[in-house]
């Protein structure tokens, strides 16, 4: 293979060193044998950061990932593709990328070119619905799949279906070590003439270690010369959430047990050449994890194929591994067992030498060097799959089925008209303002977002720029400093027509102010919105409004994309995110999964803000509540022709009563659309991309009357859907609301997907 392989160019995913974790050494060894193995393959590395500043990496790293942001896997993907890599290895642990269940790896396969091998180093038993998606969408898009373990193997086969053929087994990786006497290293430590323990790795509360404490007193009875050394620094994310708690825990159980003279803790993640001095100092080995659903185990890997007699509690990789005789097994939680199993190997030097020199036998087959030949065949066979799927789809060279719907050109004709030097009127005679009814802040507010997005989309830079200053300076001159609220209803004549405003139409001026201080690239936007936000934020934890509070909630996403360390802002966040969740658990039920008793307007305003805030303030609590719930309404809101239906004006949805059908209004369109795109983009899930799609198509067309809300000649967008027709008015909400899913689709097509549809994805999958 060595000699015959046409493979030039390896690309390998994943956590790197100098990150500390596990999937970080396992790819660098990985790359680092695979290049020595066969110099003639350039290999290098697409390194994950868990930390927007990353990590000072050696020079294989060429390309960076930033964990939670997933255009840059779309990045990574297009620099892969057009660096001409014929293979990508892919390291897959769940909670090493972004997205619920690391989703995002997701979007990033769907865009490659290449085959892809996906060495899984967790595969779950019971997985929850995330775990599941990701796990299947893994199958579909990669051409290879590597495991560990023979009950990895089979758990692919029986849990997830996945084609037998397709599945290559490969042990865990390890240095080539000599078999030498622990009384070589033990002087390097201060333990020269003592029976030394070894537990290594990133510690955390499942490594189960206080079971060994509290087992030590039983075994120093016999062997008071034992001293147990804890080799590894807290894991990173146990650091950043609770310090070192876990770690005086464990010195506090020592104390207790009055076996701190023969405990060492290191705090210290050490380099490959230290790690092989620790293990060499052994003379028993033992991981004492506590969870059962453990399919591979480096650490244990690393002392196995050293030649160590290993006592383990049997999680599944031990399990498979220690059997016949090649270590010892004992419950879970168990120190006796532990204190009993470890003196007895102590106490037979047969047993445990015959144990060592077993596992070092069969080690020689899982070294570096080894793996690197296996994986060579692995990816091998990937190039030469005449199914490995062309991830991107050229549109022209497929049917209907595998493409999108094209979107209409954007046309800004009617929506100029609908503006003067004041502002977006509000209402239209067909397709002719009327100015009669004079403009709002409501429809300023979507105006100044629409500007920003289009300058976002590159379109209409100019015609953006004074949008948007225009609309600014309306929403500007709307607060009254004095009440710290926003006008709402303006006359022709420029007098304002109310006392105040609603809540909604102040939590949609909060949320117009938040784009322009997060998105806007133009300084004196920032500036103005971002001095209004803070003046108009203070009222808005006293509204009652669900949709002010969901408005409230966008606009603080997007002013935190620029200022994430306003810490009132958090506070505020924290206080509007709670009072929906609540206002949720009071009012849902199995068969009505909302907010409220009642589907009236704007409904998926209050998912969407809970899927954006739950993926921002990482609770899984309130993200997976935003997309029940949305999942809920787009299955509520699509008709048995498959086409988008929203809830009707004419009436509402009363819980338990007749829903209206009629009139259908357009901003239910539009905030589906930006919720479900909103979705796809914190799950990498590719049907909330064509739910978004299904909502855009009511504009054009696909809805229950056949007709289009659109105007392709004005640019204009109908005010609703009645039961016999459509509305011939062309108002300010209604084309805005158009534009804004426009716009969105547009951004959406250019950034976040791969240009297929599930049909289309499955058909490159085969």
């Amino acid at each position: 293979m060595k000699e015959t392989s046409k493979i030039c160019k390896i690309a390998f995913v994943g956590d790197h060193l100098p990150r500390k974790c596990g999937i970080a050494t396992f790819t660098t060894d990985l790359q680092q044998a695979v290049a020595a193995a066969h110099p003639q393959s350039h290999c290098f590395v697409v390194a994950v950061n868990d930390f927007a500043d990353g990590y000072s990496y050696p020079e294989e790293v060429r390309f960076e990932i930033e964990e939670q942001d997933l255009p840059s896997y779309l990045r990574a993907a297009d620099f892969l593709n057009i660096s001409n890599v014929d293979v990508v290895c892919v390291q897959h642990e769940f909670g090493i990328y972004g997205g619920p269940a690391g989703g995002h790896i997701l979007a990033f396969l769907r865009e490659l070119r290449m085959p892809v091998v996906t060495t899984l180093h967790t595969v779950l038993r019971e997985p929850n619905a995330d775990q599941r998606r990701v796990m299947e969408g893994l199958i579909a898009l990669s051409t290879r799949l590597v495991v560990m373990a023979d009950r990895g193997r089979q758990m692919l086969r029986d849990i997830y279906l996945a084609p037998a053929a397709k599945i290559d087994l490969i042990p865990h990786g390890i240095p080539d070590v000599g078999f030498v006497d622990p009384a070589y290293f033990k002087d390097l430590f201060g333990v020269e003439g003592r029976v030394v323990l070894l537990t290594f790795g990133l510690l955390s509360p499942n490594k189960g270690i206080e079971h060994v404490l509290n087992a030590l007193p039983q075994i120093l009875e016999e062997f008071p010369d034992v001293v147990y050394i804890v080799l590894g620094a807290t894991h990173p994310n146990e650091l950043r959430e609770h310090g070192e708690a876990y770690r005086l825990s464990l010195e506090l159980v020592a104390k207790k047990n009055k076996v701190d003279k023969n405990v060492i803790f290191y705090n210290q993640f050490v380099d490959l050449e230290n790690l092989k001095e620790f293990i060499g100092a052994a003379d028993l080995y033992i991981t004492p994890y506590l969870n059962e659903a453990q399919i591979t185990s480096g650490t244990l890997a690393y002392a196995f194929g050293a030649g160590k007699a290993v006592v383990s509690t049997p999680y599944w990789h031990a399990a498979e591994l220690l059997a016949d005789e090649r270590g010892v097994l004992v419950p879970f939680a168990d120190a006796p067992a532990l204190a009993r199993e470890v003196s007895a190997l102590l106490r037979d030097d047969t047993r445990r030498h015959a144990m060592r020199k077993n596992a070092y036998r069969i080690g020689r087959e899982m070294v570096w060097s080894n793996a690197a030949q296996l994986y060579m065949r692995s990816f091998e066979a990937a190039r030469l799959e005449v199914t490995a799927p062309p991830r991107r789809v050229r549109l022209g060279s497929k049917t209907l089925d595998q493409k999108p719907r094209e979107l209409p050109r954007l046309k800004l004709t009617h929506l100029f008209r609908m503006t003067d030097s004041t502002g977006v009127f509000q209402h239209a005679i067909f397709s002719v303002p009327n100015f009669s009814e004079g403009y709002c802040s409501d429809d300023n507010a979507r105006a100044f977002i629409l500007a920003v997005l289009l300058g976002e989309a590159g379109e209409e830079p100019e015609q953006a720029r004074t949008l948007a200053t225009t609309s600014a300076a309306f929403l500007y001159h709307a607060f009254d400093g004095a009440t710290g609220r926003f006008h709402n209803h303006m006359s022709f004549d420029r007098l304002w027509l109310d006392e105040q405003g609603s809540e909604d139409c102040h939590g949609r001026a909060m949320w117009a102010l938040g784009v322009g201080v997060g998105r806007s690239p133009h300084r004196s936007f920032q500036m103005m919105a971002g001095q209004l936000f803070a003046q108009a934020l203070p009222v808005v934890p006293a509204f009652s409004s669900p949709r002010a509070w969901a408005f409230g909630l966008l606009g603080i996403h997007e002013y935190l994309r620029r200022l994430g360390g306003d810490s009132m802002v958090k506070q505020v966040r924290d206080v509007l995110t709670t009072r929906l969740m609540d206002l949720y658990e009071r009012t849902a039920i199995p068969e009505w999964l909302w907010f409220e008793n009642e589907l009236s307007y704007d409904n998926a305003k209050m998912a969407h803000a809970l899927i954006v805030s739950g993926e921002a303030m990482a609770r899984a609590d309130v993200l997976d509540c935003g997309l029940r719930s949305l999942e809920w309404l787009t299955e509520l809101q699509t008709s048995d022709k498959g086409h988008f239906r929203p809830i009707g004006s004419n009436g509402f949805y009363q819980r338990g009563g007749e829903r209206a059908d009629f009139d259908q209004q357009p901003i239910e369109a539009q905030a589906t659309v930006s919720a479900c795109l909103a979705a796809y983009r914190v799950t990498s899930d590719f049907r909330w991309y064509e739910r978004a799609q299904l909502a855009f198509d009511w504009f054009i067309g696909w809805n229950d009357l056949g007709v289009e809300l659109y105007s392709p000649e004005t640019g204009g967008c109908r005010d609703g859907l009645h039961v016999d027709r459509a509305n011939g008015n062309q108002g300010a909400e209604s084309t805005l609301a158009y534009l804004l899913s426009l716009v969105e689709m547009q951004l959406a097509q250019n950034v976040l997907t791969s240009f297929q549809t599930p049909m289309a994805m499955a058909e490159s999958a085969k």
